[in-house]
């Protein structure tokens, strides 16, 4: 087990605890958490401290990555105080909408940074992260990073840091469209006479069975869907309500047009 060097974590919410959580099973030197929440103080450790602003990063501590998670409406009042380690750390951002300009004028041009948009399955470090790395970004930080991310799941690289934003809408807000699915499907097994105990089983077991499927085999999403529609049967009479008019794929390409709008609204 490689040991990380030594992390600063600005942010102990749920994602930054997660990648903090996939950090302890890489094996940690030391970790500053940043955040002055009392639910916080239940990340330090061994090896990890926690402190409730920057003033009270400890005197000579020297991270070689900062990880900015908070949230980006609090990004214009949280990064200058981190701007003194420009030059010495790298730096991966997990802002939503918060651009590598943007951050790179809050902490100064020689910052090298990372943007990613990992999710929330990371908690079980099963998440997905897409990055992009800022022109000041060297091979070995790149690696850095990339070893950093992969501990809370899979991680893919890419050039256009445009298709954060969209990225943020399918992958970054997936899993709450996901878990919306579960909460009809209960709401509606309840709502068809089915116990309650049963009808949260029911919702619950399908959603991670056909997520376990999906894993588990090579062909489309599509085709998995035809294989559970036989002609003329109850899942065909089900989707034709679904898609009626577009119903269906018309409301959710709307919503995923709204998220990516506001990704790129709060880069602002």
């Amino acid at each position: 087990m490689s040991i990380l060097p030594a992390l600063l974590l600005v942010g102990g919410g749920r994602m930054g605890s997660a990648m903090l959580a996939g950090w302890r099973e890489r094996g940690l030197s030391q970790v500053v958490v940043v955040d002055p929440s009392a639910e916080a103080q239940k990340l330090a450790g061994v090896g990890v401290q926690v402190v409730a602003d920057a003033a009270g990063i400890p005197a000579g501590f020297t991270p070689e990555a900062v990880i900015l998670a908070v949230k980006p409406q609090m990004a214009a009042a949280a990064l200058p105080a981190y701007a003194r380690f420009a030059g010495q750390a790298l730096f991966i951002s997990i802002m939503a909408g918060k651009t590598l300009r943007t951050v790179g004028q809050m902490l100064g041009v020689r910052a090298p940074v990372v943007r990613a948009m990992p999710n929330t399955p990371a908690a079980v470090r099963q998440g997905i992260t897409v990055a992009v790395a800022g022109h000041q970004v060297s091979p070995r930080q790149k690696m850095l990073a990339d070893s950093l991310l992969c501990a809370i799941g899979s991680t893919e690289w890419v050039e256009d840091e445009d298709l954060l934003d969209p990225v943020t809408a399918i992958s970054g807000g997936g899993p709450a469209y996901v878990f919306l699915l579960v909460e009809l499907l209960e709401r509606e097994a309840l709502a068809q006479g089915i116990p309650a105990a049963l009808a949260r089983q029911l919702a619950r077991q399908t959603v991670i069975g056909s997520a376990a499927l999906l894993a588990a085999s090579d062909e489309d999403a599509s085709a998995l869907r035809l294989a559970v529609t036989s002609p003329g049967g109850t899942t065909e009479q089900a989707l034709v309500v679904l898609r009626a008019d577009g119903a269906w794929p018309d409301t959710f390409s709307a919503a995923i047009q709204a998220a990516t709008q506001r990704s790129r609204e709060l880069s602002a």
